[in-house]
């Protein structure tokens, strides 16, 4: 038996807290996403970019051999097994990508795939990808129109290639999810990105908060309160027929539920009037119930990531390796290691560490070591976390 996008959808947004326990206690024996960075190289140059990408691959990333040395010792779990996520760069500079698609799919260890949108990405090769069994793919969104997109993704008609490719991709038959990463620039384009999405009949909008790594350094984040109002309106814009997630983002969990159990939270801004207006607009009345997950996957807690080199994360966007498939069991490295326990025990400090949507939300492990090189501190892009610390000054 294997699990498929759909079925870690339903899991996630049926989850009660007996659900959510039981994936707890699954979290704790196997990931449920396992993210290989296949390449870092890239033909975009998308300032923003947590691979700081190259456009050439580097001679120590794991071979062929290699990576079906991991794709093995993730056969060798219990059911269901995690998802492989293939990403980079662009895995699609790999050579070996079809082949090492094949061997996942012959041990029944199932495969979504993050590319780039270059012209590497082709309708033959998107045929080939559903011919050889992967059924979702993921790729970027970061404005409402050429002017944003591109100057984000670093490439003069980019935004129109991602519109041909959205189409392309649906048509192919793929479950297709948009990522789009919140930056200033983009902020007040949410509710049009959202409109995008459902005039393309996107399955899945996946939203990442910025972290200041790699280049995202140099990138301007959303502040708490943008945050909160950012929350707020992903919950609306889940009721019209897409799930909507969040990367580094896991206060948005929190938002869900209190809004689900009526529960008052921290009051939203003008930005969230603006979005819910505007999505109100565009969109019309909700036509779905709420589609956003409760499944408190975070860094380290249901998700590892694997480098190009080997070395092995509790996510992408936290650079702290704790230790390399060349030396090391993938899987030993997940249960075992002192941090990633501390981060599936909700062992956390200051606000995160007393609140009580610690283990729903958890805060991102990846911005509390960036801001303060603690991966275990308090999350500062989360209300609850920058108010607590207001009323202690």
């Amino acid at each position: 038996m294997t699990i498929s996008a759909s079925d870690v959808r339903h899991v996630e947004l049926h989850a009660g807290d007996h659900r959510r326990e039981v994936l707890q206690r699954r979290f704790n024996d196997r990931p449920l996403l396992v993210f290989w960075e296949m390449t870092k190289a890239c033909d975009l140059a998308c300032f923003h970019c947590r691979a700081d990408a190259q456009r050439e691959p580097s001679p120590c990333e794991l071979s062929t051999d290699e990576g079906r040395g991991m794709i093995d010792e993730l056969a060798q779990l219990a059911s269901p097994r995690p998802i492989l996520i293939l990403t980079g760069g662009d895995c699609l500079k790999r050579t070996d990508l079809m082949e090492l698609i094949d061997y996942a799919r012959s041990v029944a260890v199932p495969v979504a795939l993050a590319p780039s949108v270059t012209p590497l990405l082709t309708v033959e090769r998107m045929r080939e990808l559903r011919q050889h069994g992967v059924k979702t793919v993921s790729i970027s969104l970061d404005g409402m129109d050429a002017a944003t997109h591109d100057a984000v993704r670093g490439v003069p008609g980019h935004f129109d290639a991602t519109m041909t490719t959205l189409s392309q991709l649906k048509e192919a038959g793929f479950t297709v999810q948009i990522n789009t990463t919140v930056m200033a620039r983009n902020v007040e384009q949410l509710a049009d990105i959202a409109r995008i999405l459902l005039a393309h009949h996107i399955d899945i909008w996946e939203v990442f908060f910025l972290i200041p790594t790699g280049r995202g350094t140099d990138v301007n984040a959303s502040t708490p309160q943008q945050n909160e109002d950012i929350c707020h309106f992903l919950v609306d814009a889940s009721q019209y027929g897409f799930t909507v997630r969040s990367v580094e983002g896991p206060f948005l969990r929190r938002v869900n539920q209190q809004r689900h159990e009526l529960t008052p939270g921290p009051a939203t801004s003008d930005l969230y009037d603006r979005l819910h207006q505007r999505l109100a607009e565009l969109l019309g009345a909700p036509t779905h119930d709420v589609c956003a997950p409760s499944a408190a996957t975070r860094d380290g807690n249901g998700i590892v990531f694997v480098g190009a080199t080997g070395d092995v994360y509790p996510s992408g966007f936290l650079p702290l390796a704790l230790g390399n498939l060349r030396q090391s069991s993938l899987v030993e490295l997940y249960r075992d290691n002192p941090l990633m326990r501390a981060i599936r025990d909700a062992s956390f400090l200051g606000a995160c560490g007393e609140c009580s949507y610690r283990q729903l939300c958890g805060g991102s492990r990846s911005r509390a070591f960036a801001v303060s090189g603690q991966p275990l501190a308090s999350d500062p892009a989360c209300l609850l976390v920058s108010g607590a610390s207001s009323t202690l000054t």
